[in-house]
């Protein structure tokens, strides 16, 4: 069985998943191509890079939004990926002056639809609505409401999407049959959103975590995201220190932060059980 691991040593998010993935054999411009099929390219930019974490080369995937909906940046960039946090936002009303009609929130049926209703192939469309609904259902647990009244803060619905149907299109195109992953660390200390000052995990990627083993670390950050969790929780059928394999492909996806004695990296590793 082709067998995909998740060294989450220091932990897991959406960004490091896909530049993993993508320094593990992915091929970007296939990527590119199939996000396509979503009709939503005009709000994003794709980048890949490479950078050196603490002495290792790693890839750094980013998705960049356009101009128009760049003025929404600031707000996010207190914490290490964009994409985590902004999950908590939108449900007082407050972001709700800007112009712009489509983008401006996506509820979770909204992006239900978008996925349903794409191109993409059946295990892509899949994979990324049960990654999806294991967010969805945490929000609505926390913020107390339906899974259906759930909405998510344009920045965060744009990257949750990229990342979340990037990383399943990358999985199929990596010929991939089975997760495993390390057990899960999420970091201590606290984390400033929208409402308030939250411990860390936030109370999201807490209740996504359930039933996930989770890994000790005393990093005062937040090393997993709601969308990092929810691939974790989904994917992965066992929560094991290194598996015995034959291993064949390598990966090194880039965290956003660094930190002094510690590669802010997560590493996949693809081979044979």
């Amino acid at each position: 069985m082709k067998t995909l691991y998740f060294d989450c040593f220091s932990g897991i998010s959406g960004d490091m998943t896909i530049g993993a993935l993508l320094d593990a054999g992915g091929d970007f411009s296939k990527l590119e191509t199939e996000l396509k099929k979503l009709h939503i390219e005009e709000e994003y930019e794709l980048r890949v890079s490479t950078v050196n974490k603490n002495g290792i080369t790693a890839t750094k995937f980013d998705c960049i939004l356009t101009a128009e909906n760049h003025h929404h940046h600031h707000e996010h960039e207190h914490t290490h990926d964009h994409e985590e946090h902004t999950h908590h936002h939108g449900h007082d009303g407050h972001h709700h002056e800007h112009g712009h009609h489509h983008q401006d929130h996506r509820s979770y049926k909204d992006i239900v639809d978008l996925i349903s209703n794409s191109e993409l192939t059946e295990y892509v469309k899949d994979t990324s609505l049960r990654i999806f609904k294991k967010i969805g259902e945490a929000e609505g647990k926390i913020h107390g409401m339906p899974l259906a009244d759930v909405h998510f803060h344009e920045v965060g619905a744009v990257d949750s999407i990229i990342d979340i149907v990037g990383a399943a299109i990358l999985l199929e195109q990596l010929g991939i049959e089975k997760v495993k992953s390390a057990p899960v660390p999420t970091g201590s200390g606290q984390i400033h959103i929208d409402h308030g000052i939250y411990p860390i995990p936030a109370p999201a990627t807490l209740e996504i975590l359930k039933g996930v083993s989770l890994g000790k670390s005393d990093l005062k950050s937040e090393l997993t995201t709601p969308t990092g969790a929810a691939f974790a929780a989904v994917l992965a059928e066992e929560f094991i220190a290194f598996p015995p394999m034959k291993v064949d492909f390598i990966g090194y996806g880039a965290g956003t932060k660094s930190f002094p004695k510690h590669p802010n990296v997560l590493r996949v590793v693809i081979g044979e059980e």
